[in-house]
């Protein structure tokens, strides 16, 4: 076991689709591809699997991969 988070991708990149939206395990952020993410100046249509390695929850600092996929867009 390696101490992370049963429901998040576990940083497998090539798992996600495009379009998927992740959602901070931490504070409930949502990441959304159609939207991109302001803070990090990330342009609207970029895949979470493209963003940078670097990159974290705008809102609490949590890793990139601990974010969780959210099953269904809302």
């Amino acid at each position: 076991m390696d101490g992370r988070f049963e429901g998040s991708y576990l940083g497998r990149d090539a798992s996600l689709a495009d379009d998927a939206r992740m959602e901070c395990k931490i504070c409930w952020w949502v990441y959304d591809p159609a939207l991109g993410d302001d803070v990090w100046q990330i342009p609207p249509g970029t895949p979470f699997s493209t963003l940078p390695e670097h990159w974290r929850c705008p809102e609490c600092d949590g890793a990139r991969d601990q974010f969780m996929v959210l099953a269904e867009p809302t």
